[in-house]
């Protein structure tokens, strides 16, 4: 949580105890020490409460809000026009419909209620169609718009970015952070010669992808200069600009769906493309451990997929010519079993990924 944030949930509890107990101590009995504690209760309640709909709404966008709000409005003067129409009809017709008091209230507060509903309900429904035009606020369509793709860091220092954005599946949809830029200037600056690396490597991808034409690279200036995390800084705009996450890194995936958004990983998207290897195939891969099975060896793949072959133990260290069995998908990624070539029968066993 951010000092702003502590900051704003703070003063509100401390103003409503603040109030509560004033307007207590200001009752006919004064100032008690009953009137006191039931004050301080009845604020830290409604304190805890108003902290309670902060949480409930926390991923309530701001272009949501922004609808509703719209949406409260138009519903508010449709009940006051329901409400206006009711009286004009009582007037034209008051000798022949006489209500009581009571009843005609009631009526009134339906009417109200049920326009400003049904404004709201309408508005929030057709929200995709509104072109509204408001300072500091904007309304687009976006039943077929395809989200913005906000890059972190580990996305810019992976060079397979490029042969995505060379696809023409993401142009015009990606963003880059103006402050995500900046860190890299000062990582590329870096004295430790790892960091300085991948600082350079991250600006020249972002180079080539600028020179990429048809690609239509955005840059974002919007920054938070009171959120430290970088993490914390993409997810914030992501969720100020209604827009998704790409990232190469696992753990961050989990921090941004916490606050609601979405985020597309490079290495699921890379294994998702992969194509299927066929039993019957034959790949050369470098044995380079035992298996968990006697005379079983274990190789990867450049991309990181684990072989395991059948009579490959007797290989450590070499690289051969296998034999594809089969394709297992599991949660972390693909595992292909494979024959030796001096293997005979086609067998394989469940592999312990712990091993």
């Amino acid at each position: 949580m951010n000092l702003a944030l502590a900051f704003t949930r703070t003063l509100f509890m401390v103003l409503s105890i603040f109030f509560m107990t004033v307007y207590m101590l200001s009752g006919p009995t004064g100032y008690t020490g009953g009137n006191l504690a039931v004050g301080v209760i009845l604020g830290a309640l409604l304190g805890l409460a108003l902290i309670g709909f902060d949480l409930l709404f926390k991923r309530f966008n701001l272009r949501a809000f922004n609808v509703a709000i719209l949406g409260l409005f138009i519903g508010y003067l449709m009940g006051q026009a329901l409400v206006l129409v009711l009286s004009a009809i009582l007037q034209i017709s008051a000798a022949s419909i006489h209500l009581q008091p009571e009843v005609l209230e009631v009526i009134k507060i339906a009417l109200f209620l049920f326009g400003v509903y049904l404004g709201t309900l309408m508005t929030i429904r057709a929200s995709d169609e509104l072109y509204v035009s408001i300072p500091f606020v904007r309304f687009s369509a976006t039943a077929q718009k395809k989200k913005d793709l906000i890059i972190d860091g580990s996305v810019l220092s992976d060079a397979r970015i490029l042969d995505l954005a060379g696809s023409g599946v993401v142009d015009h949809h990606l963003v880059i952070p103006r402050f995500l830029v900046k860190e890299l200037y000062i990582q590329a600056e870096s004295q430790d010669e790892t960091h300085r690396t991948k600082g350079k490597r991250s600006l020249e991808i972002v180079k080539k992808l600028e020179a990429l034409p048809e690609l239509g690279i955005r840059y974002n200036d919007t920054d938070f200069p009171d959120v430290k995390d970088p993490m914390g800084k993409l997810v914030r705009l992501a969720r100020l600009l209604d827009a998704n996450i790409m990232t190469a890194d696992i753990s961050r995936v989990q921090m941004a769906a916490i606050e609601g958004v979405r985020v597309i990983n490079l290495h699921t998207l890379s294994n998702a493309l992969k194509p299927l290897m066929q039993a019957g195939e034959h790949i050369k891969i470098k044995i380079q451990r035992y298996g968990k099975e006697p005379r079983q060896g274990v190789g990867y793949l450049e991309d990181g997929t684990m072989v395991v072959v059948n009579g490959g133990g007797e290989y450590i260290g070499e690289t051969i010519d296998a034999k594809v069995l089969s394709v297992k998908h599991t949660s972390s990624g693909r595992m292909i079993f494979c024959n030796a070539p001096d293997e005979e029968g086609g067998y394989h066993t469940e592999y312990d990924e712990g091993q």
